[in-house]
């Protein structure tokens, strides 16, 4: 059987469908910024190849709002509306959030990343999760807050 670090493949599976699941239902009572019921663990930004992702291994934990267009004319394009609003981006919040144009991931797909992080926490470990919680929370909701003032800057690649 497969082990991912203490765990085995399948254990891994459980625990993060499990983590992400208590996120899900923590945040259910949480409207978006326009008021309304939104499904924060699979954000929908609307516009075709930019998403809000949110992932935690047994070391880190990440949101970020990735450009993944397979023009990377388009995508570069997309990347400099954000620098165009960065400005706003900031304004809704204090954490830190490193900007990459061309982020290759493992299997080699460029995209371009906004992505805020944290270190030491592990999605393995239960009491890591209040934290997890709060730090997916807080900007997950900013992220929202940002994106109800600045979505409208991107219907053109709708």
């Amino acid at each position: 059987m497969k082990k991912v670090g203490l765990y085995t493949k399948e254990e891994a599976k459980r625990l993060k469908e499990k983590f992400w699941t208590t996120f899900g239902q923590y945040m259910s009572v949480v409207p978006s910024a326009d008021g309304e019921k939104v499904n924060w663990v699979n954000y929908k930004t609307g516009v075709k190849y930019l998403f809000f992702r949110m992932d935690a291994d047994n070391k880190t934990a990440r949101i970020s709002i990735e450009i993944a267009h397979p023009d990377d004319g388009i995508r570069h394009l997309m990347y400099e509306q954000f620098l165009e609003l960065r400005i706003v981006f900031e304004s809704f919040s204090d954490a830190e959030w490193l900007w990459y144009e061309d982020h290759s991931d493992d299997y080699d797909k460029v995209t371009s990343r906004i992505v805020s992080q944290i270190e030491k926490v592990s999605i393995f470990n239960t009491g890591d999760w209040p934290d997890l919680i709060s730090f997916f929370k807080s900007r997950i909701v900013e992220l929202d807050g940002f994106w109800s003032m600045a979505r409208y800057s991107f219907d053109i690649f709708k």
